[in-house]
């Protein structure tokens, strides 16, 4: 059984900068999961945000709105069994409640409901 701890969140102004973390346990095998960061607004669906592939060796942003990639960076620390999302030049509508979630199998997914495991949030707040 996964388990998953995020931690950063916080409130930033305008162009700032988080960084935050995603606490893996409960198994050895991490790098047979598709990690990934999911963003949660009021109202609406959690939408994805960055993938690590199954075996760490490819990352992928989200390209559909805020352009996140250029400004998020993705990376795992193996020995803390730690994914961590660093966050820079943000804006408002990067606000919301960021999950981390994994997936085991060989393939990543775009689709929260492909994760079988999540944490329980940590919420970033943008100001102007």
């Amino acid at each position: 059984q996964v388990r998953l701890r995020e931690s950063g969140g916080g409130s930033v102004q305008a162009e700032g900068s988080l960084r935050l973390s995603c606490q893996a346990s409960g198994t050895n095998y991490y790098e047979r999961y598709c990690m990934a960061w999911f963003r949660q607004t009021p109202g609406k669906e959690r939408e994805w945000i960055a993938l690590l592939s199954t075996g760490g060796g490819t990352t992928y942003f989200s390209d559909v709105r805020d352009f996140v990639k250029g400004r998020f960076t993705l990376s795992r620390d193996h020995h803390s069994n730690t994914l961590n999302l660093q966050m820079s030049s943000l804006q408002p509508g990067d606000s919301g409640l960021y999950y981390c979630a994994a997936r085991s199998g060989a393939s990543c997914s775009q689709g929260p409901n492909e994760y079988a495991y999540w944490g329980q949030g940590t919420q970033v707040t943008v100001s102007t």
